[in-house]
């Protein structure tokens, strides 16, 4: 009789779903209303396949966030819809529904500090989700899950009776890692994960989610603004601008081929690891008002290549022609 109960209040994002596991259809995300309304996000459009990372790149300011808070329901979407397995996520949700797509959609927080209840100990931190999900059998199948995830991330069991200010900003984003982990996610919103970590601890914490990726099937929207870090752990690189999307492709493609001046720009910020040839290279600022929409209107369009560039009917034409001739 309880197993038919549960039959019947089963999840509509536990089913089996082959297509993108999220899309982003045209989405707005407006903060503030009339006179005061500022739209932070225009006519966002993009797919995330199954076990692939897809980072989003931009300058402070541009959206990234913005939108990874609207994946995981913070931010609310002014226009266009959000799918996750092809249902409407950005819309209400019944109890049992909006619960797994809390459990299935976990954030990694972009400040290791903030993030964490200062005054909960790293057990109850990472515990917590398994708590309110009930996620567990009895207390010994919580600590074991606990102690194992905490052990995955590079901490030790007896980290968990200590507090997250006893802790440096590499471990601290290890135990958010591990938060997000331990509910056994299929899709994790990765927030600047490393900006706020030495140099020499970001490789780690890249190296981690790349292994989880591997041993667990794990999807990835990884949010960053340097186009340096996302090349090691990308499949696909969508860059965006003042909240639009000015360009989309595979990792390799965009880096052989950036065709917005926009991309070519956070190209050239890229520090090059030879101090004769970084001072001799030149940097190229871009200015948006070298567009001209007044009358032709920009739409993201497809070039070929898989490759999305946005512009208006003469940009894109000029687009690929550049592409062709670079063949």
């Amino acid at each position: 009789m309880a197993e038919e109960k549960q039959e019947k209040i089963r999840s509509i994002f536990q089913e089996p779903y082959e297509g993108p596991i999220l899309s982003l259809k045209n989405v707005d995300i407006t903060f503030g209303k009339g006179a005061k309304a500022f739209k932070a996000v225009s006519n966002a459009t993009f797919d995330i396949f199954k076990g692939e990372t897809v980072s989003l790149v931009g300058e402070s300011g541009s959206g990234k966030t913005t939108i990874g808070r609207a994946i995981v329901r913070i931010n609310k979407c002014s226009a266009g819809e959000i799918l996750y397995k092809g249902h409407c996520i950005s819309k209400k949700l019944s109890y049992t529904d909006s619960r797994e797509v809390t459990r299935q959609i976990q954030m990694v927080f972009q400040d290791p500090a903030a993030s964490l209840n200062e005054r909960a100990t790293i057990e109850y931190i990472v515990s917590e989700g398994l708590i309110n999900f009930r996620l567990y059998n009895n207390e010994k199948d919580r600590m074991e899950k606990v102690e194992k995830v905490i052990t995955e991330v590079g901490l030790l069991p007896e980290h968990l009776t200590r507090y997250p200010h006893e802790f440096s900003g590499g471990q601290r984003q290890r135990v958010g890692l591990a938060r997000s982990i331990v509910m056994e996610p299929e899709f994790i919103v990765a927030d600047e994960p490393i900006s706020a970590l030495d140099v020499s601890i970001r490789a780690q914490v890249l190296n981690l989610l790349k292994k989880f990726q591997q041993e667990r099937g794990l999807t990835y929207l990884f949010i960053a603004h340097d186009l340096s870090i996302v090349r090691f752990i990308s499949d696909r690189i969508v860059v965006i601008h003042r909240g639009d999307i000015v360009e989309i492709a595979e990792t390799e493609e965009l880096f052989a081929h950036p065709l917005h001046p926009y991309t070519k720009s956070l190209m050239s910020a890229i520090p090059i690891p030879d101090p004769i040839l970084e001072k001799k290279k030149k940097l190229y600022v871009y200015d948006a008002s070298m567009h001209d929409y007044r009358i032709n209107k920009p739409s993201l369009v497809d070039i070929g290549h898989n490759h999305f560039v946005f512009g208006n009917e003469k940009e894109i034409e000029n687009y690929r022609k550049i592409r062709e001739e670079q063949e």
